[in-house]
């Protein structure tokens, strides 16, 4: 099998201490289904995908059999779930090994849903297929703004049900990332091990991801202000896209500076800094407008857990920690105020494009304009029949704008390619992924999701086909309300 369906597996995060993780018998599943395969992905990880369609490989997916040079082990981590520490881990998902890639790039298989760990809390460790699709859709949309993500290799059903309010057909989703390893996992290390087991985690931390500081002199620091400088890059690019992740617990931020786990996570229609998708984000904690404060929060706990190796005086190895973690309000401000000159076709700085952003959003907001079709429209320099569009101010707005524009040395063109390159003219609008979702749970009809999944791979296309997916849900009572993935 390895060599017909190009499994390349090593095991590196086994040869950490055994307390990181618990190695598990696979729990077999009796009538599994390929349902989705990214073909795509599989070719770049150097995978065979014809073979990947035969029994053997579909065997792997469900979680049946553990592939020639895999593992079958849950990693142990904990967290603070909106605010509250906790001990977590792998509750449903086994790690099937890492895969290295015909470039020598190494990536975790992780199958998520594929039953109890030593780490479930009580629940039954299964998934169901509408949430795991749900991941499919929205990671590959994030794949294809070039937002740095995990990904979804593969979609089976068990043939089995699983138990929530009522009988939901269950699944397993296949996850690639760069590595799981998160700011729980840290938690986790500083709450339950020692300063040696810590120490061993930071340093394959900083092999695996940031090699390039592992001969500093201070090199855990140096690995601290390099998470800080991924994350806040990441969270400025969510804020662009206007992508509201809706958990941002420590267990959520991940190493490697990609985005983690698609739970009640959505994308802003009508702009409001308040906005929150999440069933159960009842306070607002990780509304739009909070995430790049949380992104803050987060990093200041995963200093927490690496004060001992910081520095051996406790009161120097807290000084450090502040002064890194100062840097990462400027960081995100910088990488979203470029991002925006761009979206708004400025390429160059000058002093008053933080104001002329500011007062568009406002303006956005008090209209309850459309995020994504604004910045559409300007890109094709086409007003839409909306509030905002006929209002006086943002014809006021609009000239500034325009102004600013034509003091650029590069011509009009320019600038609208500018903007086209940077803003999409679809995203996986709620709606649009809902009704994909209902086709496949419900009727077994994979093809509209399919046929969604080709519109988000190059979104910046704005091609004639993509044209529907631009389009507005229609005005209904009550807000959409998304729920984490049970």
């Amino acid at each position: 099998m390895t060599k017909e369906t190009g499994w390349n597996l090593e095991n590196s995060y086994a040869s950490l201490p055994d307390k990181f993780y618990s190695t598990i018998n696979p729990n077999p599943v009796e009538g599994p289904k390929l349902v989705q395969l990214n073909e795509s992905l599989a070719k770049s990880l150097g995978l065979n995908v014809e073979a990947l369609k035969d029994e053997e490989a579909l065997q792997v997916f469900a979680g049946n059999k553990v592939p020639e040079g895999g593992s079958s082990l849950a990693q142990a981590y904990a967290g603070h779930q909106f605010g509250n520490f906790t001990m977590l881990g792998d509750g449903r998902a086994l790690m099937v090994g890492e895969q290295i890639t015909p470039n020598g790039e190494r990536f975790d298989i992780q199958l998520k849903g594929s039953g109890r760990t030593p780490y479930s809390r009580g629940g039954d460790g299964r998934a169901a297929l509408g949430p795991m699709l749900r991941e499919y859709i929205i990671s590959e949309a994030m794949h294809g703004l070039g937002i740095p993500t995990t990904r979804s290799l593969a979609v089976v059903t068990t043939g089995e049900p699983v138990i929530r309010e009522m009988n939901l057909p269950g699944a397993i989703m296949t996850r690639v990332a760069s590595s799981h390893l998160r700011v729980g996992t840290f938690e986790f290390a500083r709450q339950w091990g020692s300063v040696d087991e810590l120490q061993a985690l930071a340093d394959y931390a900083i092999e695996r991801h940031y090699p390039e500081v592992k001969d500093d002199e201070n090199k855990y620091l140096s690995f601290y202000k390099e998470v800080i400088k991924r994350q806040a890059s990441l969270i400025a690019k969510w804020q662009l896209a206007g992508f509201i992740h809706g958990v941002m617990n420590t267990d959520n931020m991940t190493i490697s500076g990609e985005t983690i786990d698609y739970g009640p996570c959505a994308f802003m229609d009508t702009y409001d800094p308040a906005t929150v998708f999440s069933s159960i984000d009842v306070q607002g904690r990780y509304a739009y407008g909070n995430q790049p404060s949380i992104g803050g929060w987060n990093l200041a706990r995963f200093a927490e857990t690496l004060l001992p190796l910081f520095h051996d005086d406790q009161e120097k190895a807290v000084e450090l920690a502040q002064e890194a973690i100062s840097e990462y309000g400027e960081r995100f401000n910088s990488h979203w105020l470029v991002g925006m000159r761009i979206k708004l076709g400025l390429f160059h700085e000058e002093k008053e494009d933080e104001a002329i952003i500011k007062e568009l959003l406002h303006l956005m907001k008090e209209h309850s304009a459309d995020y994504t079709n604004t910045f559409r429209a300007l890109t094709l320099d086409k007003k839409e029949d909306n509030k905002l569009f006929r209002s006086p101010e943002f014809a006021e707005w609009h000239a500034k704008w325009e102004e600013r524009r034509s003091r650029q040395t590069e011509s009009k063109e320019s600038s609208n390619e500018f903007m086209r390159n940077s803003n999409p003219a679809v995203i996986p609008r709620n709606h649009r992924v809902e009704e994909a979702l209902e086709a496949a749970v419900q009727n077994g009809d994979f093809s509209v999701m399919e046929k969604l999944l080709d519109a988000l791979s190059n979104p910046h296309a704005y091609s004639p086909e993509q044209e529907e997916y631009c389009k507005l849900p229609p005005e209904s009572e009550g807000s959409y309300k998304t729920y984490c993935g049970t």
